[in-house]
């Protein structure tokens, strides 16, 4: 089966053993980040991906945009839209209504997530008086209200509010039983993160697909600073590699590309259910990417 033709679901396309290739989007704030946004839609919809994801920001600061971009996906394009949709500063009745316009669009695939405070992932939680406070309580509600298909996030290096990998892993088995259906995780940088990751997931009977999330290095001071945003590890050894070409952005680009098909290599080699591609709304190296890897056609 060709994922990228199925008429299934997300969920029962990985449950099925066919690979993933897909790819996140965020929305944009300006018309000539739409523009942009729009662009890299047309080139990757050649790719023929599994899905496209669109993410939606803290708070809901981007729900009126995330909507009507993941409606035009689906509407307007080949590819299949995912739509994120986060606890954050939303009552159950506000994630009810945003659930019934994915529907409205429809959108049968969620991606959920509790989300990161308006401050920023590393500040306090707060739940909000009336709504949820873990992701696998938005699984259940969001399973409750649909026969959608749930996918949510997974942390090589674990969570930043973890204790350890343990509690990751545990948390991710209290997702599946949920209803989700898959994982897509945080980018990383070391296949054996990865694949411990998945080993402690199983431990506690997690046996959902767990996709790994890839960023193709564009920018060195960008990809340190999302590093420590999302409490990921930039390996010492790889910085110095960027960090030698740091001051030619087209040798950057280029070293991005070789670093990111290096580890899908390594990924797919242990047996990763697909790939997921953080694009920053700008294709040119995923697509470079995904070439190299006999995934597809870059016209």
């Amino acid at each position: 089966m060709d994922p990228r033709r199925s008429t299934d679901s997300i969920g029962e396309v990985l449950a099925s053993g066919a690979r993933s290739f897909s790819f996140e989007l965020f929305p944009p704030k300006t018309d000539e980040g739409e523009a942009n946004l729009w662009q890299a839609v047309r080139e990757l919809e050649a790719l023929r991906p599994s899905f496209v994801s669109v993410t939606y920001g803290a708070g809901g600061s981007t729900q009126d945009r995330t909507v009507r971009i993941t409606r035009a996906i689906a509407e307007e394009t080949t590819i299949p839209p995912v739509a994120h949709l986060t606890c954050v500063g939303a009552s159950r009745d506000e994630l009810r209504a945003v659930i019934a316009q994915y529907a409205d669009a429809g959108v049968t695939t969620m991606l959920a997530l509790r989300g990161d405070p308006p401050g920023g992932a590393r500040a306090p939680w707060e739940q909000h008086p009336d709504g949820l406070n873990h992701a696998d309580e938005l699984v259940a509600l969001i399973k409750e209200l649909g026969n959608f298909s749930v996918g949510v996030a997974a942390f090589p290096e674990k969570h930043p509010e973890s204790a350890d990998l343990d509690q990751d892993a545990r948390t991710l088995a209290m997702k599946q039983d949920a209803g989700a259906e898959f994982a897509i995780t945080q980018f990383f940088f070391t296949c054996a993160d990865y694949e411990r990751l998945v080993a402690a997931a199983q431990a506690h009977g997690c046996e959902i697909p767990i996709i790994p999330g890839l960023m193709p290095v564009t920018n060195v001071a960008q990809i340190e600073r999302f590093a420590e945003l999302s409490g990921a590890d930039f390996p010492t050894q790889l910085a110095q590699r960027f960090r030698r070409v740091a001051d030619d952005a087209e040798a950057v680009r280029q070293l991005g590309v070789e670093v990111a098909v290096e580890l899908s290599e390594e990924l797919l080699a242990a047996g990763a259910p697909g790939l997921h591609f953080y694009t920053l709304n700008r294709s040119t190296s995923t697509r470079e990417v995904y070439s190299a890897l006999g995934l597809g056609s870059m016209t």
